[in-house]
């Protein structure tokens, strides 16, 4: 078991997915405005190049794990121009504000939001032509699982982006964001969502998280046949792309 797996939001005697449920119920209403403030708006850019990693192929139908409010399906949607995308999660609070999103877009036709749990996907196999995930596969209950499912629904060949959140690892941003992550974040969290424990919980998976070559590695034992990465911001954040 990752490091990752044994964090849970609240405690140690609850379901972690039932507990990642609620947090992200909790946060919706303010996630948006945190994520943008906190990462100063970069994470907009960290989207955009990891949809960048798919343009080549044309990939029609998409699936988006973890799409919390949506806004990677939506860039994805509008960049590549494919037939379909659809996000999946738990939290319904968070798919709701994706779906007004959507609505105020204009986009209905093209980006759809399902309720699943993304250890057990209820897609059939080689269902999608790529599969993307910002900022919350940390969060699986078992990313061996979740993982394995993601490469489950592509088809032989799909693409597989991820941009997800990682510690730096020289000087002197790893000192400059251990500070900023334990200090700024939670506590400017903490006053926005009113959930005392979910920026420090994120937190947590952020430096629990398996990253760079141990994560390549991880996906190819989840099926994947090519693998890459890339530090993006001084290592703020890692983009991964995988091939099946």
């Amino acid at each position: 078991m990752y490091e990752q797996e044994k964090i849970r939001p609240y405690d140690d005697k609850g379901d972690k997915g039932e507990q990642v449920e609620q947090m992200f119920d909790n946060i919706a209403p303010s996630y948006d405005k945190l994520n943008h403030r906190l990462s100063w708006n970069i994470d907009r850019g960290w989207r955009r190049k990891a949809i960048r990693q798919l343009e080549g192929r044309h990939p029609q139908r998409l699936l988006d794990i973890a799409t919390g409010t949506g806004d990677f399906a939506i860039m994805a949607a509008q960049m590549l121009q494919p037939q379909r995308v659809v996000g999946a999660d738990i939290s319904e609070g968070m798919m709701r504000i994706a779906r007004q999103k959507v609505e105020a877009l204009g986009l209905q036709d093209t980006v759809t939001f399902e309720k699943q749990d993304c250890m057990n996907l209820q897609y059939a196999d080689g269902t999608f032509d790529a599969v993307t995930a910002a900022f919350g596969i940390r969060n699986f209950p078992d990313l061996d699982k979740g993982l394995k499912e993601m490469c489950r629904v592509l088809k032989k060949g799909g693409q597989l982006s991820i941009v997800e959140l990682t510690t730096p690892v020289a000087f002197p941003m790893k000192q400059l964001f251990k500070v900023y992550s334990h200090t700024v974040l939670p506590v400017y969290g903490r006053m926005i969502s009113h959930d005392v424990s979910a920026y420090s919980y994120l937190t947590k998976t952020i430096e629990a998280f398996p990253q760079g070559e141990q994560m390549t590695g991880i996906l190819k034992k989840a099926g994947f046949a090519e693998t890459s990465f890339r530090r993006l911001t001084f290592g703020i954040c890692t983009m991964y792309y995988a091939v099946k």
